[in-house]
């Protein structure tokens, strides 16, 4: 079948993490353009690949397989938009988009032309997740009582500073747009339903931005379980920190991250530890290698992604997780604003334009 032909349009920090990955699966990819407004961005990344300064130029001449969407989230629809309307298939960092109405554009647009989307929810593809996935879909831990997520992810002015969209509604949203979404995303999608309603606050409590830096809510889903949601970056920069719960009849899975170590402390109803047993099963499938998942989650992404074109089946995480997390997020910050439960998924669009001049109403 051979490689397929990739490009990245976005050479700021997150194309590295692209970049390695591509690299390290050069039997199956091929990076044969960069796109940015700053072409030395791109030389830094990598000064031997051909540079664009117009992403359509880029898509129009290279004909890729696959485009790679590392931009500001508020420029996303635009650019994955064009290029699915131009044959590509689509790999796209998160939220997918800024609204409701745009993510589920590209959801329909995906069905449409038949090109696949995958989205950078990194956490669905580190180790053992897959397989907790499978076995709590089977019930192997009874019927899902509750879930609960705490992302404590601390940036400084340092890090707001950086870029003028940082923090911003129309291109970034808050703690819960950029942090959380991720985990929002797990948590859902291994607790196996819908969610149907949200009720959320939020709050500014240090940075200087626009949006949030303190949100947290509860979803209801659609089985009748519930997941509280905290996501914040005013905590410390120096304990970098998201974990996950999900309580069922008959176990506890608890999973996460502690400043870059994963954290993982799964039990039986009985309370028996069952993490070496997960781990035998992760290295009898996928190899001991798989285990370093973690240190580079977008390589499973590109593998993942690969695979799926040439098989013609969905990614892992596809256009419909996009679509989902990014309505269910709309739905938090729908109730931030109007003080009310909100009912998902959203009737009409919302979108984080919406929330500004939210804090200077509060």
């Amino acid at each position: 079948m051979g490689k397929f032909k990739v490009i990245i349009i976005g050479c700021g920090r997150v194309a590295a993490k692209h970049l390695k990955a591509i690299n390290k699966l050069s039997d199956k990819l091929e990076l044969v353009g960069l796109v940015d407004v700053s072409k030395e961005a791109a030389l830094k990344l990598s000064p031997d690949t051909r540079f664009f300064e117009d992403y359509k130029n880029a898509i129009d001449e290279l004909k890729p397989d696959i485009v790679a969407v590392t931009v500001p989230s508020g420029l996303h629809f635009e650019i994955a938009a064009y290029a699915l309307n131009h044959g590509c298939n689509i790999l796209l960092e998160k939220p997918m988009t800024m609204s409701s109405s745009q993510s589920r554009e590209l959801y329909e647009l995906s069905l449409k032309t038949g090109k696949k989307i995958a989205m950078g929810h990194i956490y669905r593809y580190f180790p053992i997740v897959g397989l907790l996935k499978e076995d709590i879909s089977a019930g192997k831990f009874g019927r899902v009582l509750y879930g609960t997520i705490n992302v404590r992810w601390g940036h400084g002015d340092d890090y707001y500073n950086q870029a003028s969209w940082r923090g911003t509604w129309k291109s970034d949203g808050g703690a819960l747009m950029n942090q959380t979404i991720h985990a929002i995303d797990l948590l859902v999608w291994l607790m196996g339903s819908k969610p149907v309603e949200a009720i959320s606050m939020i709050s500014q409590r240090k940075a200087k931005i626009e949006a949030e830096d303190l949100g947290m809510a509860v979803l209801k889903l659609s089985d009748g379980s519930l997941a509280s949601v905290e996501g914040t970056t005013a905590t410390s920069e120096k304990d970098h920190r998201a974990s996950f719960e999900i309580f069922c009849e008959n176990g506890v899975v608890s999973l996460g991250i502690l400043s870059g170590k994963p954290i993982l402390n799964i039990r039986d109803g009985n309370g028996k530890k069952l993490n070496g047993y997960y781990v035998r099963r992760q290295i009898g499938r996928f190899g001991l290698s798989s285990l370093l998942g973690a240190t580079n989650p977008h390589t499973a992404i590109y593998d993942d992604f690969a695979n799926a074109i040439g098989s013609n089946t969905a990614p892992i995480a596809d256009a419909m997780a996009g679509y989902s997390s990014v309505d269910t997020l709309m739905g938090i910050y729908k109730s931030a604003l109007t003080g009310k439960t909100v009912k998902l998924p959203l009737e009409g669009d919302f979108s984080t334009m919406d929330m500004k001049g939210y804090f200077e109403q509060t």
